[in-house]
Formats: C-alpha cells, structure tokens, sequence
C-alpha cells in the first residue's frame, strides 16, 4: 500500500504565498508522474500543476507565472509554491502520483487534501 500525506496549506491574505508539499511512502518502486489538484465548492477537480520523473511540468492556464511545481525523487515528494494567489485560488488541494509498486503493479493514489484559503 501507498501513503500519500500532504501538509503546507492554510489561510493567506491575496498577493501571499504559500508551500505544499506531498511525501509518498509505502510499498513504492518507483513514482512516474506526481501533480497537485484543486477542487472548490461546486466545482469539479481541476488540474494545477504535473511534473514527470524526468522533471518535465504542464501547468493550467489560471497559475502559470505564479505557481512552480517541483519534486525530490530521493524523497518521493512533490511540491507547489504558490505566489501571488488569488481569492479564486481559494479550494481544496489534492497530490496524485502515478505509482508503480514493488509488486510491478502500477496503481493511481491521491492524498486526504489540504485546505487553501485566499481571503482577506
């Protein structure tokens, strides 16, 4: 089984920043992609940002030149600093990691979420 536990949200003022981070653990051979969704009340789950092993990131339209995605593969963690946000920012961020396990099984894991609140 795979863990994923993510930390670094909370309340910030518009024009704040803020760091997400997502560590991995468990039964883990090896982490392809990882990327941070964001889901808002009433909306569906958006894509924020997604990084491959190799360090190769897409970002959605609404944060690029604002937020910057980045991982530690020796610690299978992901991050996401978040600069400049913005009220509509404000949601529900969720890590996802494609992962294979040590059985040579790849499976989808997602992280309980953590709140971002952009208000001020």
């Amino acid at each position: 089984q795979v863990q994923l536990v993510e930390s670094g949200g909370g309340l910030v003022q518009p024009g704040g920043s803020l760091r997400l981070s997502c560590a991995a653990s468990g039964s883990i051979f090896s982490i392809n992609a990882m990327g941070w969704y964001r889901q808002a009340p009433g909306k569906q789950r958006e894509l924020v940002a997604a990084i491959t092993s190799g360090g190769s990131t897409n970002y959605a339209d609404s944060v690029k030149g604002r937020f910057t995605i980045s991982r530690d593969n020796a610690k299978n963690t992901v991050y996401l600093q978040m600069n400049s946000l913005k009220p509509e920012d404000t949601a529900v961020y969720y890590c996802n990691a494609d992962v294979m396990g040590v059985s040579m099984v790849p499976n989808d894991y997602w992280g309980q979420g953590t709140q971002v609140t952009v208000s001020s």
